[in-house]
């Protein structure tokens, strides 16, 4: 089992014929994901490496495919307007990974996808994926293996990290979500760990924050009340200066509030272990999981 994606999803790629989203459109077909079209104003009716149908439309991919999930590798002034056109044409899945969408613009964006059912992971996100079966975005699939151990992270590359040290270690992955690191983002912690608590073949999760905001905290809480699966936490930041953002838009300390220490100091609180270093999460997921 798995969350969000498995080897049924349908995906086109929204500026498939762009540099990123060329390169790992290739890395996602190569992988195993059913990438059914891609999507570029003016070029409908191309072929995409001879094999993918390229179409001017997200609605006309839709009703030609049945893509069921969209990936955006689209610049940020147009990536608003590509999520609104996926969400209207019915896509259920829609991962941005485009970086630099406006706030402001972003909290329109949701209240539209909300009204229609849609879901977005990101933007400014690696995307997600369900190691053997799909993969949508950049994560790099080498690294993944089929497993019991779900990963929920706002980070990018620590992600990576991570995830190399469950797989060198024998610790295969459900499947493994970016959240994204935007103030505003489209699927949270809670979402996730939600799923992977109701996916009868996750038995541990891995919940990777960053300073910034209260989302971690908001998420312990649900821990504490409501899952019955063990979570293992990590907290990227843990010398970051306040005022000072770090890497990602929300990563930010404005105050007390929004620490690498406060946000540790929640987790186990709430009956999270926390991993002092990446490598240190391996153990407490063995613990775990017994």
């Amino acid at each position: 089992m798995s969350i969000l994606i498995d080897r049924s999803t349908k995906l086109a790629v929204q500026g498939i014929t762009g540099r990123d989203g060329s390169f790992h459109a290739r890395r996602m077909r190569d992988y195993g994901t059913q990438v059914v079209a891609g999507v570029v104003p003016g070029k409908g009716g191309q072929l995409f490496d001879d094999s993918i149908p390229v179409f001017d439309t997200v609605a006309a991919a839709v009703q030609e495919t049945g893509a069921n999930a969209s990936v955006i590798y689209v610049p940020p002034r147009f990536a608003a307007d590509a999520i609104y056109e996926a969400a209207d044409a019915g896509i259920e899945l829609i991962v941005a990974i485009t970086e630099g969408i406006p706030v402001l613009e972003m909290m329109r964006v949701m209240a539209f996808v909300r009204e229609r059912g849609t879901r977005i992971v990101g933007p400014n996100c690696p995307g997600l994926i369900t190691p053997g079966e799909s993969k949508i975005g950049i994560l790099p699939g080498n690294i993944c293996a089929p497993g019991k151990v779900g990963v929920v992270s706002r980070s990018g590359t620590l992600t990576y990290e991570v995830i190399h040290h469950l797989t060198t270690n024998g610790l295969g992955q459900s499947t493994c979500v970016g959240i994204g690191g935007d103030p505003i983002v489209g699927t949270s912690f809670i979402d996730c760990l939600e799923q992977f608590d109701t996916d009868p073949d996750t038995k541990a999760v891995v919940m990777i924050g960053e300073i910034g905001g209260t989302d971690e905290q908001e998420a312990a809480r649900y821990v504490d009340g409501e899952m019955r699966t063990p979570v293992v936490g990590f907290i990227a930041g843990q010398t970051a200066p306040p005022g000072r953002r770090m890497g990602h838009a929300g990563a930010i300390i404005s105050g007390s509030e929004g620490t690498a220490a406060e946000k540790m100091t929640a987790f186990r609180d709430h009956g999270i272990a926390v991993a002092e270093r990446p490598a240190d999460i391996v153990g407490l997921i063995e613990d775990a999981l017994g």
